[in-house]
């Protein structure tokens, strides 16, 4: 009976003992340290290269003028040309409505009768004037007078002879006006009159702009005119060459489209509170044909500009997100990370034109870091393959 009580605690007792013995002969593992990778960024690798500097800008196209078409003479229009209508085309010299003439026709010719009336007295005068002199002559009196030769006669007759040929070239040009003529080649913008109207001198018949070529206002941060060869003119030189190419993109019934142009001149004043200068860009033939796929440059279009400014030689563009602060880039040498100061040329949204500090050759880290230390190592790939 006690052994049956006692053998349980003797197998007890001696678990726990051999249990102390392992645990006091164990062996002792020395934890290995953990090697941490060093960072993996992707580089570039860097070369020199000639750029186009592009100063972007945007801006309305809008006619090189336009014109309130009047009516300068009273009288019922008679015809109206077909191309006198919203958005016709129309020619220089082209006749857009026609005024009754009749009434001016015979003013013309009252005009011409009293010039012919005038000559025919200052003949008449002429006769009379040489007839006294001979007849003073005769009789021996000594030098006529003046009023004896009939001047004062004579200048009033050459006088009135002025007169009527001036109310006679009056009497054509209302005439002429009777036909309202298209000052340059234009499109017509709004009708405002048509056949059976009467018009009285100053009524407005409709507006009309010009469509040998179009402008665009571009207004231009002071600061970018760095970068352009501008066609600036002074009082004493007035005259320019035309200013650098502009390419102008459209977005016409959901398709872009790209036309070119020119600046072709400086605006006189800068916004004093913007700080903007606004370049005018042209473009020759708006409404000519191009292709079959490209519309007209219309008037009222939204357009984005690129002007094409100065080359810039010898230089390195970089992505605008390698950019570390203003002006400072991370650039891996013998796999270890180095801040590198550089000058630069002009940056926008996308890309930096870096004028000095980056050489030939020159590895940039492109990858986003949170810390860096510099010289730290780091592993790198390069965009387009592994290093």
């Amino acid at each position: 009976m006690k052994l049956k009580i006692l053998l349980p605690i003797i197998v007890l007792i001696i678990g726990m003992l051999g249990a102390f013995a392992l645990v006091k002969n164990r062996e002792v593992v020395q934890p290995k340290p953990t090697e941490v990778p060093p960072p993996l960024v992707r580089v570039k690798s860097l070369h020199p290269t000639d750029f186009q500097l592009i100063i972007p800008a945007q801006g309305t196209v809008a006619p090189r003028t336009q014109t309130t078409l009047v009516s300068q003479v009273a009288g019922q229009i008679i015809d109206v040309s077909p191309a006198f209508a919203n958005g016709g085309f129309f020619e220089k010299g082209d006749v857009l409505l026609t005024i009754d003439p009749r009434d001016y026709a015979v003013a013309v010719a009252q005009a011409q009768v009293q010039v012919a009336q005038a000559k025919l007295r200052l003949a008449r005068e002429e006769e009379e004037a040489a007839i006294a002199r001979d007849e003073w002559k005769r009789l021996g009196n000594g030098d006529p007078t003046d009023l004896v030769l009939r001047k004062p006669q004579i200048d009033e007759a050459r006088a009135t002879i002025a007169a009527a040929e001036g109310a006679l070239m009056r009497a054509n040009l209302n005439l002429e006006r009777t036909q309202i003529r298209a000052p340059y080649p234009g499109r017509v913008r709004t009708k405002n009159a048509d056949v059976g109207q009467y018009v009285n001198p100053g009524s407005p018949l409709g507006h009309i702009y010009a469509i040998d070529y179009a402008e665009v206002r571009l207004p231009v941060p002071d600061e970018q005119l760095a970068y352009l060869d501008l066609p600036f003119s002074f009082r004493n030189n007035p005259h320019h060459n035309s200013g650098p190419d502009v390419r102008f993109h459209a977005t016409f019934a959901g398709q872009k489209h790209t036309y070119m142009g020119r600046i072709v001149r400086v605006e006189g004043e800068i916004d004093t509170r913007s700080g903007m200068i606004a370049l005018v860009g042209r473009v020759d033939n708006p409404y000519r044909q191009r292709d079959s796929n490209t519309p007209p440059l219309a008037v009222g279009l939204f357009v984005t500009a690129e002007i094409l400014g100065q080359r810039a030689e010898n230089v390195v563009v970089i992505p605008r997100a390698a950019l570390r602060g203003k002006s400072r880039v991370l650039v891996v040498t013998g796999n270890r990370l180095y801040y590198r100061t550089i000058d630069i040329l002009r940056a926008d949204a996308e890309k930096v034109v870096v004028k000095s500090g980056l050489k030939s050759g020159d590895q940039l880290c492109l990858s986003p870091i949170d810390t860096v230390v510099d010289g730290m190592r780091v592993r790198t790939v390069r965009t387009g393959g592994t290093q």
